[in-house]
């Protein structure tokens, strides 16, 4: 009896190294391995309905509020990227059809941002903004230190000025790239850069100055103009010539549609570089983001690597090497089937679906809008007073129910202040906003109800 219990209690134990499937399909009638390689392998069904049943429980990304990454592709895009999957964006010369489209997409997006070289611009595409990122900065270090050398100064303590509500990826490039960032903090209601307190941190060893169109924090652009115009008093002062490198991650592909006015992009001629995310507000599913440089001169020909493109040479410059061509060809299907006018409805609809539902949270009663959907779709809201919830406790509710509504804190300097945001991609419409709405009352009704709830102080929701 006593040998019985332990067998069963060491198959319970060893049950979590192991996944049991539930079929007793032929050729499946033991637990896989989780954590080493099987001896023998199953059948394709097999080996599909175990990973398949298993990312059921990832759940909706529809009803992924958290998330800016595209969720939603027509059947035809998503039949021409299952078409492509086994084309390597790096052999240019043996997929030189593919190497053509890309370089189709980067002039598109040098006339869309009004490059001054556009039937030949100088960009390419990268596996998402975060490496677009980290080559705009790479560019403008690179042309810091041929300056300084020029100029037989040390070359040895770069600094990058940013904002606190920087992505994580402007982190990584200083600390990779042994470059000083320089933050400008937020204050009060101002949660992004501003043009005063950035010239301030600038210097002889500054590399140049990131602006962000559309702040993964609350969604605002950042001045980039006023920026401009501040870094050129400082030049006219000091002799200082600092360049802009524009994070357009989202607002690249929402400004020139539905913002056509508004002046941040290459019309600005301190503007150097900018980047953008396919994989965002450019539709497409995730792997695919885009750099553009103002022209030639802006990367400098160390950072260019030459490979055999049909017969000749073509450049080079992206940080990764093998890497699927599909998510391109999708961007190129995008830019054909949608044009601007396509693109203009759909960032025009993600829009007015944010503008609606953050009017109709702000009714709700306990909440102030921080930021609207004003500028990208996307908005942020905090409590107006002490309640017995917190916004951790509201985003875990509304988890319960599917929706992904992260609660976070603010950057350094106002952290003290907790929100949540709220993401409006393609496809999120109306109807499901009136559906999150009806959601959140109800949890606002059972909060009403629990006299003795204490306010969660924390969350682990994660926010872009």
């Amino acid at each position: 009896m006593k040998s019985q219990k332990k067998k069963t209690k060491k198959k319970v134990q060893d049950r979590g190294k192991v996944i049991v499937p539930i079929y007793a399909r032929h050729g499946l009638k033991t637990a896989v391995e989780k954590y080493k390689m099987s001896e023998k392998g199953m059948l394709p069904k097999s080996a599909y309905s175990i990973v398949h049943d298993e990312l059921m429980l990832d759940g909706n990304s529809r009803f992924n509020l958290a998330t800016f990454v595209t969720t939603w592709m027509e059947d035809e895009a998503r039949q021409l990227i299952m078409e492509t999957l086994d084309k390597n964006m790096i052999d240019k010369d043996e997929y030189p059809n593919t190497a053509e489209i890309e370089k189709r997409c980067v002039n598109i997006l040098a006339d869309l941002w009004h490059a001054p070289e556009k039937k030949d611009a100088v960009g390419c595409s990268t596996i998402g903004s975060s490496e677009a990122c980290m080559l705009g900065g790479m560019a403008m270090k690179w042309a810091w230190r041929k300056k300084r050398k020029s100029q037989k100064k040390p070359c040895d303590k770069p600094n990058l000025i940013m904002g606190r509500n920087v992505q994580i990826c402007w982190i990584k490039f200083c600390r990779y790239w042994d470059i000083e960032p320089r933050f400008v903090n937020a204050e009060k209601n101002r949660f992004i850069i501003s043009a005063e307190e950035a010239v301030k941190l600038c210097d002889e060893n500054t590399i140049g100055v990131v602006a962000i169109m559309g702040s993964t924090i609350d969604g605002r652009y950042e001045p980039v103009l006023e920026i401009s115009k501040a870094l050129d008093k400082l030049q006219k002062k000091t002799g200082l010539d600092i360049p802009i490198h524009v994070d357009g991650a989202s607002g690249g592909f929402i400004a020139p549609f539905i913002q056509p006015n508004l002046v941040w992009d290459f019309k600005i001629p301190r503007v150097v570089s900018i980047n953008a995310s396919g994989h965002k507000y450019g539709l497409v599913y995730p792997g695919v983001g885009w750099v553009v440089w103002r022209d030639h001169t802006k990367l400098d020909e160390d950072l260019k690597f030459y490979v055999n493109y049909l017969g000749g040479k073509m450049a080079t410059f992206a940080i990764n090497f093998s890497r699927p061509g599909a998510q391109i060809c999708a961007q190129y299907y995008n830019f054909l089937r949608l044009g601007k006018e396509g693109y203009r409805e759909i960032q025009q609809a993600c829009q007015d679906v944010a503008m609606y539902l953050s009017s109709e949270i702000a009714k709700l009663g306990p909440f102030k809008l921080i930021s609207d959907g004003s500028d990208i779709p996307v908005f942020t809201w905090t409590l107006k007073r002490k309640m017995n919830f917190s916004l951790y406790d509201m985003a875990d509710k509304l988890r319960e129910k599917g929706w992904l509504v992260p609660a976070y804190a603010m950057p350094p300097n106002r952290e003290d202040l907790v929100v949540q945001r709220i993401v409006i991609k393609n496809g999120f419409s109306h109807d499901m906003a009136d559906l999150l709405l009806d959601d959140m009352r109800r949890s606002l009704k059972y909060f009403k109800t629990q006299k003795g709830l204490k306010p969660k102080k924390e969350g682990s929701h994660f926010h872009h």
